[in-house]
């Protein structure tokens, strides 16, 4: 997200660290937000989603978390894969157009077909705000194209780069099906290939309701994700998708969906 460059090159750890600070409140500025307990509670009243009964998880119930992997799939996306299947974690994979699916199509099938939610990060990491409608559209629909002819599916999720959204993105993001899914949880890991400090930044963050953001494209990250997993399942938590924290809510295209930040 923040500081992320295409080709795994860095900025500035300094300025990037700075950036990143400000991103929770500088994001989606002057856009409204629903949270996940608002999508179930909202479902809840006027009946449009489906049976509880039909969900994995009743995260009314539970003390659900989603893990999401933004800006991949990469070289290590494979490992990452295998850890999740281990594990038995569900997880929302934002991908990246360029460089990325249209490199790596076999994972991103791979991803697919093992039951994680496949999302949308734009085509090339531009910042969406800065662009004018008919930008955004190329951004979003080519990588929406690209998955589908891998997947069958369009994704339903997006992921602004830099959580950064505004009316336009939000006009074109509901043009085209999408609903926008920022974070709670961030271990900034563009910044550190430390894993024990991902590891440690993620655990003291993450709370009910959470979305964790990791890229599964640095190196510190794929490491960490086994721990982190073992001690929130520890702590009680229940890993689940994106569409399964909302459920039985559904991500309405155009809507900014967003937790508390602990």
């Amino acid at each position: 997200m923040f500081g992320f460059r295409p080709g795994r090159r860095r900025g500035t750890a300094a300025v990037v660290l700075a950036a990143a600070s400000l991103m929770l409140t500088l994001g989606g500025c002057g856009v409204d937000r629903v949270t996940p307990q608002d999508a179930r509670d909202e479902a809840g009243t006027d009946g449009k989603a489906g049976a509880a009964g039909s969900r994995r998880v009743d995260c009314a119930e539970v003390k659900c978390i989603a893990l999401t992997f933004d800006a991949g799939p990469g070289k290590d996306t494979p490992r990452l894969l295998d850890v999740l299947k281990e594990k038995q974690v569900p997880a929302t994979f934002f991908l990246l157009g360029k460089r990325h699916v249209d490199r790596y199509p076999e994972v991103v099938k791979r991803i697919a077909d093992e039951g994680h939610e496949v999302a949308n990060h734009t085509w090339s990491h531009r910042i969406l705000t800065g662009l004018d409608k008919a930008e955004v559209r190329e951004e979003l629909a080519r990588t929406q194209t690209a998955v589908e002819k891998i997947t069958g599916r369009k994704p339903t999720l997006m992921r602004p780069p830099q959580g950064r959204t505004d009316d336009t993105v939000s006009e074109v993001s509901k043009e085209l099906g999408l609903a926008q899914i920022l974070w709670s949880v961030t271990a900034k890991d563009y910044s550190t290939t430390d894993s024990a400090l991902i590891r440690q930044r993620v655990i003291d963050q993450s709370g009910r309701d959470g979305i964790i953001l990791l890229h599964d494209i640095y190196d510190g990250t794929v490491p960490a994700v086994p721990s982190i997993i073992d001690e929130l399942k520890n702590r009680g938590f229940t890993f689940v998708t994106v569409p399964e924290l909302l459920a039985p809510g559904k991500a309405e295209p155009g809507v900014v969906y967003a937790p508390e930040a602990e």
